[in-house]
């Protein structure tokens, strides 16, 4: 029996997961397109690139298909598949080219100034970091995990993470330090 495309539409999470498991594509083309825009607001935010976060969401859901059978609770799909995307931005981050970095530091930031639009300052700032302490500065603010749910995703030690956060907090406030000073100018006035 072959279910319509509305019916999957209108069905619980832990049901299409549950399909999914069994290899049922169209379950988990709806996950998919549920859960896409989260996976790539993530991705994005890791890498700073709109192109490569595209493709890694595309593989974190590649991958998230292939193994979707070895997941044991259904009901923690959400959490499972940020896990997903998390070890493919690592695995990336990996492979990622050392020359290419050392180049990103002859880029500036652009000022706040110059920019008028915080989230792309923020983004810029973020980009600055060292990819660990941005993944997890990312998953603390962004995705609003405990620090021990940080270390239990990315396999760093728990002071590590508040380590990362801490200091890449510093960077992204002394990044950011010129929006206080406009706010305290705006203030005055």
């Amino acid at each position: 029996m072959t279910l319509g495309r509305e019916h999957y539409a209108r069905s619980q999470g832990v049901f299409l997961v549950n399909l999914a498991r069994k290899g049922d594509r169209n379950a988990f083309e709806e996950l998919v397109g549920r859960r896409q825009n989260q996976v790539r607001n993530l991705m994005r935010r890791c890498c700073g690139d709109a192109t490569l976060a595209d493709d890694l969401a595309q593989q974190a859901f590649l991958q998230a298909w292939r193994t979707i059978h070895h997941l044991q609770k259904p009901s923690r799909f959400g959490a499972w598949l940020k896990r997903v995307a998390i070890n493919t931005w690592l695995q990336q981050a990996r492979r990622k080219d050392p020359l290419k970095s050392a180049d990103a530091d002859e880029v500036s930031l652009p000022s706040a100034r110059e920019t008028t639009d915080l989230a792309m300052d923020l983004d810029a700032a973020l980009a600055e970091l060292e990819e660990r302490a941005r993944l997890c500065i990312v998953l603390s603010y962004h995705e609003r995990m405990t620090h021990e749910e940080i270390s239990e995703v990315t396999g760093m030690p728990l002071g590590t993470v508040k380590s990362h956060i801490r200091r890449g907090t510093q960077r992204l406030q002394k990044l950011l330090s010129d929006y206080d000073e406009t706010a305290v100018v705006e203030e005055r006035r």
